[in-house]
């Protein structure tokens, strides 16, 4: 493995009136000549011995690692991307796999598809970040673009296909910049993100027909939207007052296992969800599920939320100023229950401790329900003991002194 300098002569080009060959001109590169983990010999050429240094430093690590792989034999980001959607077609739920279509067909194909692995770069990755904001994504779908590549990649990584994955190496350049300055994320705020006692009060007074035992049950159990609607009578105790979150409907109204193994949770419930739910089962559709279309069949979400649950916040005038519905998701009444559960019972909650509030939300961890909701915890006075604690130690010291 070495660097060296090679020079050359171009050849001239041929002059049609005299018939002679014009002297050519003079050219030199920088060679990196090496032999991979495989035994195959490799040259590249580089304008700057900087870059060949860079290069040779940079070859010489993934050879000894066994990862490298020569740009000639690599594959493109449209391959590598194919390789990653056959993968996770049999892995991950449909509506998953849909997404990461979308992410490889529209945001990074049109980009960076014939490109090869071994060219995805951070530099690369940085100048397609500023490419897709240029071209008008959000700053949201810029960030899940991204992870998807990283998945992508890998993949690739795991196939042997590329030595190294920029985007993973981009995140940890820019965490080691960052580490001592945490992000505060955007709080949910009463009133804004999460509806008030009074706001889901009149939502549910004006939500009709079959709606209402579905909202009623979602704001007093915190079930998510895929929940309710893979719910069944058979996961409902109306005896003990509690249900079981055993699966779950997607977006195809396919279903399936709960989102998470956290997911799979018992959610307790009062006689105001036991009488609805009770009342609703008389006229029910037949089947075994709680919230089925008229048919019996599972309801769809966008149904439940443009037909059910926003004309009930509007009816509730619940609105902003536009005269559009203030909550448009059913992600609201799910952060009304988390208030709930957190809320003391001197404020109208259940005084839940974290750990209890996480099992009933199904987070998968602790730290998900801090992110986002462990500013609504209420924070003791301790006031009260620190003047105990500082009389005393003053009154130490001044008698040390003395």
């Amino acid at each position: 493995m070495s660097v060296r300098k090679r020079s050359w002569t171009t050849r001239g080009k041929l002059n049609p009136e005299t018939g002679e060959r014009e002297p050519g001109e003079q050219r030199e590169a920088w060679i990196v000549d090496y032999t991979d983990q495989r035994g195959d010999r490799h040259i590249e050429s580089f304008a700057r011995k900087k870059d060949a240094d860079a290069r040779h430093s940079e070859v010489k690590v993934d050879v000894k690692k066994g990862v490298h792989v020569a740009p000639s034999k690599s594959i493109t980001l449209k391959e590598a991307g194919q390789n990653w959607i056959e993968a996770a077609e049999h892995e991950l739920e449909r509506t998953t796999v849909d997404q990461y279509r979308q992410h490889l067909r529209f945001h990074l194909l049109p980009f960076i598809g014939a490109r090869k692995l071994t060219d995805i770069t951070t530099d690369a990755v940085l100048d397609l970040e500023a490419r897709l904001r240029k071209e008008g994504r959000s700053k949201v779908m810029v960030r899940k673009v991204l992870v998807s590549l990283g998945s992508i990649l890998a993949d690739a990584q795991m196939r042997k296909q590329v030595g190294h994955n920029a985007v993973r190496d981009l995140r940890n350049a820019r965490r080691g910049k960052v580490k001592a300055v945490k992000r505060e994320k955007t709080k949910l705020e009463v009133g804004k993100d999460i509806p008030s006692p009074a706001e889901v009060a009149a939502i549910l007074a004006h939500a009709k027909g079959r709606w209402r035992p579905l909202l009623l049950t979602a704001a007093f159990t915190g079930l998510r939207g895929s929940e309710l609607r893979g719910l069944r009578w058979s996961d409902v105790d109306l005896k003990a007052n509690e249900l079981h979150v055993r699966q779950r409907a997607d977006r195809y109204n396919v279903i399936g296992a709960p989102k998470t193994a956290a997911s799979r949770r018992v959610v307790p419930f009062g006689k105001v969800v036991a009488n609805t739910l009770k009342e609703w089962k008389l006229q029910c559709p037949t089947g075994d599920l709680v919230f089925p279309t008229k048919q019996g069949t599972v309801e769809y979400h966008t149904h439940v939320v443009n037909r059910g649950f926003i004309p009930a916040v509007i009816a509730a005038g619940v609105v902003t100023k536009n005269g559009k519905a203030k909550y448009t998701g059913l992600h609201a009444l799910r952060h009304f229950y988390a208030s709930l559960c957190i809320n003391s019972r001197e404020h109208g909650g259940l005084g839940l401790l974290p750990k209890a509030v996480q099992e009933r939300m199904g987070h998968s961890s602790i730290t998900m329900t801090y992110d986002l909701y462990g500013h609504l915890f209420p924070r003791g006075d301790d006031s009260k003991v620190l003047d105990a604690v500082e009389g005393s130690l003053i009154a130490t010291q001044t008698q040390h002194a003395g």
